[in-house]
């Protein structure tokens, strides 16, 4: 196919590539353009979050210092999927400050302390309800670590949120339920996940 565009690369990154941007998950590098800023040429990436519906353009030269990163290779991901699995770490704080703390593990971009907030804040059905500011950060961080699974491991976002799921039903606090409870736990909650979505 001599008409495919050749990928450009800049500062490590390429057109074409996916990435993370910490504040937003997963996008793609679409292209690489030039803007007159005060009399000055700058370079910048674009990068399309198509989910959101978004672009960010953001300078070359500061990719690095605004925490862009590429995708988490397989060792990161089986760190992060094992994480799920450990005994939730809450800390006996007040909400608001935890919240925060949740807030900046999910906004750090990275993989594990992602994996971590997903891990603190998972309810199973026979747990009590969460509060709506907790589902709301439980939400989020689930579909970071979705999104990234799915793109690095090359599945459907589904076989990502599966996966996940299955993770987090071997965790210590849901021993002793048969299978088969888990399993249609799981289902239920990715049901509701699917539901909130719409």
């Amino acid at each position: 196919m001599s008409t495919a565009k050749k990928a450009v690369v800049r500062h490590g990154f390429k057109t074409g590539e996916f990435v993370v941007y910490p504040s937003h998950g997963v996008g793609q590098i679409t292209a690489i353009d030039e803007q007159e800023v005060a009399g000055f040429k700058l370079e910048l990436f674009v990068v399309s979050f198509a989910k959101d519906k978004m672009t960010l353009r953001v300078p070359t030269a500061k990719a690095a210092s605004v925490g862009l990163r590429k995708l988490a290779d397989g060792e990161i991901v089986g760190k992060a999927l094992a994480t799920l699995t450990g005994r939730a770490r809450v800390k006996r704080t007040m909400w608001s400050r935890r919240a925060q703390e949740y807030e900046a593990k999910i906004n750090s971009g990275d993989l594990v302390a992602i994996a971590e907030v997903v891990r603190d804040l998972y309810r199973s059905e026979a747990q009590p309800e969460q509060s709506y500011s907790e589902r709301q950060l439980y939400e989020a961080a689930i579909d970071r670590m979705t999104r990234e699974i799915a793109v690095v491991e090359e599945i459907t976002e589904t076989e990502a949120l599966k996966k996940i799921e299955g993770q987090l039903a071997k965790s210590p606090r849901r021993a002793g339920k048969g299978e088969a409870a888990e399993a249609a736990e799981a289902e239920e909650g990715e049901e509701d996940l699917q539901e909130e979505a719409a």
